[in-house]
């Protein structure tokens, strides 16, 4: 062989090298481009409007939006108040002495009892939910009497959220995620989903994830266990699924709320600081599931029917704490055991369809119904009289658990303490005009309320409502151009009627429960897609009856409280490379007696903002700010908490390992490490919520 050959040979060869490199770094390219824009957080502008369907936002007279998984994914919150921290018109609170997150929407509490699981009441886990369950968050501000019935625990008057389980999409899932936050919190989850069948008309997906150690807190200790499975049909007419999880969370040391027993506003502690004692705890396990059938009758017309069971199971050791002296953070502790078993079931079926051509009705005909069996006992561990023990918040002592001091049922087997029932039945006509640029829902529900309380002590029937009400609903939808929709609803929400006091010398009707309390909202706005660029924009007036002693001496409905305000939401790709999530609310509420409702910000703002970076392939900066305007802290408006802002930074990183998509994840939440009393928000007394310290999380997925 000469020279030449032997060149043109060494030639060739560097050649395929060369394009075997240059094909491999294309590949590699491509698997990054590919998984970087399926990490992109994203808000989906629609969901489920109850018995109305899921539908986009522009075609309801409601505001409506969605946090999808990739969210949940990359920020990697403990909870669902996390992931609702999203939101600009939600703020996250706890109950008493817990961890029971409960959700302050328009001015009023939605607690976790209330939340939504694929459409129906009474199936989530209550108090804490873990977000790796589901691929869906969805937000409907506003009252929804109408859209989804009475909530079982009386509570969401200003707005409700529906999670949507796991389910298999249209590509294969094998995903593996190990996560870590300060100071030594741990967790690695695993995500797989498939298509069976010669069209894919069979999926099943199965996920869990564990997480366990102490939080960014001093010594709060948290421990999450969570599996979920799903399998759904679909093929022809036929729609058919069936979701199963369960979870299992427990907390030690929970840094609780803070009750103000003095003149003044304690200064705020240290972020990490805990003062819990460590006798404290509440571990809750829930199995839960649904099953959901749908039939296209004909192509205008469906038949569905949704079912679905949660068996619940939780004990704790809760702590209370109220501060004396504001100035030297002395307080009293007290300490309440309580054993607690849930048993819920839920149905609801109806018919959906459209009918005619120039001017078209969507019906809506249906009905739904639940049943809560409530077992529970407490056990006041407050020590002699009552006294409980001494403490404070900024140098705890930690201390024995007080001695028992009142228990009220069977701490060992408690018994039914109560018993929920309820029914509705619905109808509704969507009359679309003029290509349904002009839409006109008008409907009416009909739910009754059942309710039954037993006493602590021997578990006799002590009291029993049953009452029910109509509540009816109207909204118009005005499409006048592409892009642009313009809404007004007026809507109702329900509850059980409050109950007078027993006392005959305060008033003529002691014991008497009144009728279903009835509050009624009306809603204007607009929506407006500017490209791929969401805008919502909704002025609402929201009444609810109050109570007190009416002028003939008993006691009834006096009075309104009101709620009022403006919300404006935006979300969508700025750019090609540029995302943004965000908005404000401006909220005005106004209890009875012309004061302002405690707990509820005077004005809310967020903005979240992701970016690609394009001169460095893989590679995401996020930045999010969240401002919470001042609130009262007590009825009497004579305590307010100040306003304040939490900034969070992260970043992702996103590399080929072979054919395998792996994504590092890197956040700071509270990077300044503000020191804030979040909220002031709670049902009994004056008592403050103290926002997280500083907080380092990372995470490492492959998807393979």
């Amino acid at each position: 062989m000469n020279r030449i050959s032997q060149i043109s040979i060494l030639a060739l060869g560097i050649s395929i090298a060369t394009s075997a490199q240059a094909q491999e770094q294309q590949d590699d390219d491509v698997i990054v481009v590919t998984a970087q824009r399926n990490n992109e957080t994203e808000v989906v502008n629609g969901g489920s409007a109850g018995v109305l369907g899921d539908k986009p936002a522009e075609d309801l007279p409601f505001a409506i939006r969605s946090y999808d998984e990739s969210l949940i994914l990359n920020q990697q919150p403990r909870s669902l108040g996390d992931v609702l921290e999203n939101d600009p018109t939600i703020r996250t609170t706890y109950g008493f002495g817990n961890a029971s997150e409960q959700f302050v929407i328009r001015g009023f509490t939605l607690f976790g009892d209330d939340v939504g699981l694929n459409g129906l009441y009474g199936i989530t886990p209550r108090q804490l939910v873990a977000p790796e369950l589901f691929e869906s968050v969805q937000v409907l501000n506003g009252a929804s009497a109408f859209l989804n019935g009475a909530a079982p625990g009386g509570s969401g008057l200003g707005g409700s959220v529906n999670l949507q389980l796991k389910r298999a999409g249209n590509t294969d899932l094998n995903r593996v995620t190990v996560s870590a936050s300060e100071n030594a919190h741990f967790g690695g989850s695993f995500d797989v989903a498939r298509r069976f069948g010669q069209n894919g008309e069979w999926g099943v997906r199965l996920n869990a994830a564990y997480r366990d150690g102490e939080t960014s807190i001093d010594r709060e200790d948290r421990r999450t266990q969570v599996v979920g499975g799903a399998i759904d049909y679909d093929s022809g007419p036929l729609r058919a699924a069936l979701d199963l999880a369960f979870q299992n969370v427990r907390i030690d040391a929970l840094r609780p709320k803070v009750t103000v027993g003095s003149a003044t506003i304690p200064a705020v502690p240290d972020g990490d600081a805990n003062y819990a004692q460590d006798f404290t705890y509440n571990e809750m396990r829930d199995v839960f599931g649904t099953l959901g059938v749908e039939y296209d009758l004909a192509d205008n017309a469906l038949a569905y029917f949704r079912a679905g069971a949660r068996d619940g199971r939780e004990e704790g050791i809760y702590g209370g704490i109220t501060v004396l002296d504001a100035a030297s953070g002395a307080a009293n502790g007290t300490a309440l055991f309580v054993p607690r078993t849930d048993n819920n079931e839920a149905l609801e079926a109806g018919i959906r369809a459209k009918l005619g051509e120039a001017i078209t009705h969507e019906f809506n005909f249906g009905g739904n119904a639940s049943w809560q069996v409530n077992r529970n006992a407490y056990d006041f561990r407050y020590g002699p009289d009552f006294a409980g023990y001494a403490t404070n918040i900024y140098d705890t002592p930690q201390v024995d658990l007080p001695s028992s001091t009142l228990v009220g049922g069977d701490l060992v087997d408690p018994f039914p303490i109560a018993r929920t029932r309820l029914w509705s039945a619905f109808a509704s006509d969507t009359i679309g005009m003029i290509e349904d640029r002009l839409q006109v829902t008008a409907g009416l529900r009909l739910q009754s309320i059942n309710v039954k309380s037993y006493s602590y002590f021997g578990g006799d029937l002590a009291t029993e409502y049953d009452e029910s009400a109509v509540t009816p609903v109207s909204g118009v939808v005005l499409k006048p151009f592409d892009g642009l929709s313009l809404y007004g609803n007026r809507i109702e929400a329900l509850q059980q009627g409050p109950t007078a006091p027993l006392d005959p010398a305060l008033v003529s009707n002691p014991g008497e429960v009144l009728a279903p309390r009835k509050s009624l909202q009306y809603e204007v706005g607009g929506k407006l897609a500017l490209g791929s660029v969401f805008v919502g924009l909704g002025a609402y007036r929201l009444k609810r009856p109050g109570e007190g002693v009416l002028a003939d001496g008993s006691f009834g409905y006096l009075g309104d409280q009101r709620h009022q305000g403006l919300e404006f939401t935006v979300n969508g790709d700025l750019t090609s490379s540029l995302r943004l999530i965000g908005g404000a609310a401006l909220t005005d509420a106004e209890l009875v007696s012309g004061n302002d409702v405690p707990g509820v910000p005077e004005y809310t703002a967020n903005a979240d903002v992701e970016w690609d970076l394009g001169f460095v392939p893989g590679v995401t900066f996020t930045a999010r700010a969240v401002h919470t305007g001042p609130q009262w802290v007590d009825a009497a408006n004579t305590l307010e908490l100040d306003s304040w802002t939490r900034f969070d930074l992260g970043a992702r990183y996103v590399f080929a390992a072979g054919d395998t998509p792996v994504t590092l994840r890197l956040s700071a939440d509270n990077i300044t490490n503000e020191k804030y009393w979040a909220s002031a928000f709670d049902a009994f007394s004056a008592a403050l919520l103290q926002g997280t310290p500083s907080t380092i999380k990372a995470s490492i997925s492959a998807d393979f």
